[in-house]
């Protein structure tokens, strides 16, 4: 008989997901250009969250001022959403960040269809079988664990810039080929003994058991293309990136690090290797090499409202977006292939953090912001319902989902998908 669960850790886990479902008019948002849903994804979180006075405008809609930290990205005014307001209604503390992109804890996650994992993951479960590389994670030094797959476990990031370029960019050698093709066959000939344990055990059971064995077939297909998908890259040569630059000859720094990242990041999404991207803001970054900055970024956190740990608290944040905005303009100047617009308009950018402030360890009115992807966006949104209470942020997840053609009617813990036309669920 068929050992179901040997099967999924086998492949992964996340692979053997029920299929998705073909993408459909009516995502959550009106697009700016030919194209009807965004292509891209990228994600760039930090581990405590932001300074609020220095991260929310003082002002609602569209006509608002950007306040220092955020100050990166006055040029993408009007293709920005930032959202007041909105957490995950979790109690306040350290450890609480990692339900970030899921809205759920490891412990609590058996109570929902995707149980934790995460938006990166679930749109890299779409777009992946298109490219080389179904999703890319980095943070230097100790993950904050952003992204989680269908087995609840956290996906290791690239915490080095080298390691990253070479998973990326270097070439395989004649060897490695060959071996990642034996590998491949080997993996399609468990396929085929699966598969045929599946039509065996279909044949015997009743309906309600046959609909369902119906979708694990149709995700063992799903899979068989999947690995034909992969042979096809076994042979084709990665584009070119020049790496040596940021991390060789004089002082190399965490921005030289980040710039890098970043850059790779940009450029893969340009050549396509990959759609979907994680970034993360270690929590043990030290900083010390920006301007201003004398003392560890979780120190600076916990400053007693002092005005000059206040000021390096608000330099490290600050660096963290001013990091993003170079990626999204390099994006911006890049015009989407086959579509209108750059391919800015064609990627979802998420960035903000599963703690709404480290001073307080506060896990309230998290630090929210959207660009790019096509929004009709609304500026800066007071989130609240008419009983003042926030909003769930799996509304905004919600959004993004459809937005990519998926057909979720509710994500977690959302009660609808966020508006980007009216600012409200």
């Amino acid at each position: 008989m068929l050992n179901r669960r040997a099967l999924v850790r086998s492949f992964g886990g996340g692979m053997m997901a029920l299929p998705m479902l073909e993408s459909t008019p009516g995502s959550a948002a009106t697009p700016r250009s030919s194209s009807p849903h965004a292509k891209r994804l990228l994600i760039v979180g930090n581990p405590f969250g932001a300074h609020p006075e220095h991260f929310f405008p003082q002002q609602f809609g569209k006509d608002f001022r950007f306040p220092k930290t955020i100050r990166s990205l006055q040029w993408l005014k009007d293709r920005l959403s930032i959202l007041s307001h909105t957490d995950h209604n979790m109690k306040s503390g350290h450890g609480r960040e990692i339900a970030f992109l899921s809205g759920v804890l490891p412990e609590t996650s058996a109570a929902y269809p995707e149980k934790n994992m995460t938006i990166d993951q679930i749109v890299a479960r779409r777009t992946g079988t298109q490219t080389r590389f179904a999703s890319v994670n980095a943070c230097l030094q100790r993950s904050i664990r952003l992204s989680w797959n269908a087995n609840g476990v956290d996906i290791e990031p690239f915490t080095d810039v080298r390691r990253m370029y070479d998973y990326l960019f270097l070439n395989l050698t004649a060897k490695q080929r060959q071996e990642r093709r034996q590998l491949l066959q080997r993996n399609g000939s468990v396929l085929d003994a699966a598969f045929d344990q599946f039509n065996r055990l279909r044949k015997n059971s009743p309906k309600a058991d046959k609909e369902r064995l119906d979708l694990y077939a149709n995700s063992i297909r799903t899979l068989e293309h999947n690995l034909v998908d992969r042979q096809q890259w076994v042979d084709r040569d990665k584009p070119t990136f020049e790496l040596d630059g940021y991390v060789s000859g004089g002082e190399i720094t965490i921005e030289n690090h980040y710039k890098a990242i970043f850059d790779m990041v940009s450029y893969a999404f340009q050549t396509d290797l990959t759609r979907v991207v994680t970034i993360g803001f270690s929590p043990e970054l030290k900083y010390t090499d920006i301007q201003g900055v004398t003392r560890g970024y979780h120190a600076c956190t916990h400053n007693g409202k002092r005005e000059d740990t206040v000021a390096e608290l608000v330099a490290i944040e600050s660096f963290q977006v001013q990091q993003l905005s170079r990626c999204l303009k390099q994006l911006d100047e890049i015009p989407e292939p086959n579509a209108d617009g750059s391919m800015l308009d064609h990627t979802v950018v998420l960035f903000g953090s599963g703690m709404g402030y480290g001073g307080t360890h506060s896990n309230r009115d998290l630090p929210i912001l959207v660009a790019g992807g096509g929004f009709q966006h609304c500026g800066h949104v007071d989130t609240r319902d008419s009983s003042g209470d926030n909003m769930p942020l799996c509304n905004l997840y919600l959004a993004i989902l459809q937005r990519f053609g998926l057909e979720y009617e509710q994500f977690n813990q959302s009660s609808g998908a966020f508006d980007f036309n009216h600012g409200k669920a």
